[in-house]
């Protein structure tokens, strides 16, 4: 705990008022308080990004893809990663404020955008909550499967509401050790991969057999080069979620101590973390495990169908798969805790700009907003529905609605960010002046913002080889919900999009 920072530290009050003199909630001197430094937001954004995504559904990609193809889709999804963290960094570091892009959007966009991405990302940040709960469950079940998953989501639902209700910077502290252990864990893989693959093993000298034998890429669907590069396309879309959560260090912005020091400090470390570890794990995983591994595509939830553990049993250390699941159990609490935290900031962002009731905005002593943290905290209880006999269908369906919110994100960011810097142009406003400069600009904005509109028009492109209405609609429902809620607003609201002249650069801006 850094004891530096007290608790009672708040935004300045001169940043915290508009033009017109009138507080604004997420930032306001007597709100949400500044206790976090950039190694908090470090790790919230592992917590919440490394997860089951890489545990668990690595493997699949690595079936599906082959070992090069599933590590060029999660390098290239990387560099669209770097496109999206730049282009939130240049404008979280101007405009530090609780909510982020969902604000940016309503602000410098079109507030009916705002609408629709602020409660599509907090829907799957809330659903996700749920998710993580029963996959926790699961994950226990691994050592006992007599226990009902039930007891574990109850137990676990009270503890992560609770931690969410505790001033910022011991949440921070928490989610720092969580984080922590699912980075030793990577950490200790490679080094064991490395070893293994020198030789070590029951197996001895590795190498890059496994890139020859069953080869580099694998078939997907349909033969050929054009199955290879069906296998690629669909990791694509599987890195693409895996790496969702990244952005997750912008939420945090608005409760940052100084940030035009420490939110682009984190920035820049979040990405190298998180796309270094993720390189680093697919990389090691590709030479230990060959493509073809029957155990890669069983479908469990548990740590035997982690590739890490088949990797480890293939080796002959079976000692690994207990050691693995304990650490899944603490990869989904960590993101769990992330969940409700980001889902309540992003409440509290929308209820800012007048998309969600006022009340959420409210706080307690220690700046947490209770009612945000309670209302997203509660659409975990969605977990029960797979104590139900038919519960467990409507809770998948929920799930693809928040499939590909991410994406949808990741977009809007981009268009923000777009729209920032020509209302910096039209103000005079030179980006170097600003606290972090994004590079390669606007190459490297379009650049994301046309891969991550070609990915959401395509995720679910396989239907269209094998049709199935089902997986059409399990692919685009959160695609069809964003139009709907977009449209929606704007026919009841008759909102127009923001002209250039009128964007609000002003408000919330760092002084510096």
């Amino acid at each position: 705990m850094d004891p530096s920072i007290s608790e009672g530290e708040k935004s300045p009050k001169t940043a915290s008022l508009s033009a017109s003199g009138q507080k604004d909630v997420e930032a306001g001197d007597d709100q949400l308080h500044r206790g976090l430094r950039s190694y908090h937001l470090q790790f919230i954004a592992i917590g919440g990004t490394i997860g089951t995504g890489l545990f668990l559904g690595s493997g699949e990609a690595l079936a599906t893809a082959g070992p090069v193809g599933c590590l060029i889709a999660f390098i290239f999804v990387g560099s669209i990663v770097f496109s999206i963290m730049s282009s939130l960094g240049e404008m979280a570091t101007f405009i530090p404020v609780a909510g982020s892009f969902t604000v940016y959007a309503s602000r410098f966009v079109d507030r009916s955008l705002g609408f629709a991405m602020g409660w599509i990302y907090w829907f799957s940040w809330s659903v996700t909550f749920a998710l993580e709960l029963v996959a926790a469950g699961l994950i226990i079940q691994y050592w006992d499967a007599s226990l009902n998953i039930g007891i574990f989501i109850a137990i676990f639902w009270v503890i992560f509401t609770a931690l969410n209700f505790l001033p910022i910077r011991w949440f921070g502290v928490f989610e720092m050790w969580f984080a922590s252990i699912k980075v030793v864990t990577i950490i200790g893989f490679i080094i064991f991969a490395i070893c293994i693959d020198a030789g070590v093993g029951q197996n001895g000298y590795l190498g890059f057999h496994a890139w020859s034998n069953p080869g580099p890429f694998a078939e997907y669907i349909t033969t050929g080069d054009s199955g290879k590069f069906v296998g690629f396309w669909s990791v694509l879309v599987t890195a693409g979620f895996s790496y969702q959560g990244a952005e997750l260090v912008g939420i945090g912005a608005g409760e940052t101590h100084d940030p035009a020091k420490n939110v682009p400090k984190a920035i820049r470390w979040t990405f190298w973390g998180i796309v270094s570890l993720f390189v680093a794990t697919i990389f090691f995983v590709g030479l230990l495990v060959p493509s073809d591994t029957p155990d890669l595509s069983i479908g469990t939830t548990d740590a035997s169908a982690s590739p890490l553990v088949i990797a480890a049993n293939l080796a002959g250390v079976p000692v690994l798969p207990h050691i693995i699941n304990a650490v899944l159990l603490t990869a989904v609490l960590s993101a769990a805790n992330s969940n409700v935290y980001s889902g309540s900031r992003i409440l509290v962002g929308l209820a800012t700009e007048h998309n969600a009731p006022a009340f959420l905005t409210r706080t307690n002593k220690h700046g947490t907003p209770y009612f945000a943290v309670a209302v997203t905290s509660a659409i975990g209880l969605l977990a029960f529905l797979n104590e139900s006999d038919n519960g467990g269908d409507v809770f998948n369906w929920l799930l693809n609605i928040t499939a590909i919110a991410g994406f949808i994100t990741w977009s809007c960011i981009s268009i923000c960010h777009l729209r920032f810097m020509k209302a910096l142009k039209a103000r005079g406003i030179s980006r170097s002046d600003l606290p972090y400069t994004a590079p390669l600009q606007p190459y490297l904005t379009w650049f994301g913002l046309f891969f991550c509109v070609l990915i959401l028009l395509t995720n679910g492109f396989t239907v269209f080889i094998e049709w199935s209405t089902s997986d059409f609609f399990a692919a685009y429902i959160s695609l069809i919900l964003f139009v709907v809620l977009f449209v929606g607003h704007k026919l009841v609201f008759r909102t127009k999009p923001v002209k250039i002249a009128d964007v609000d650069i002003d408000r919330d801006r760092v002084k510096h």
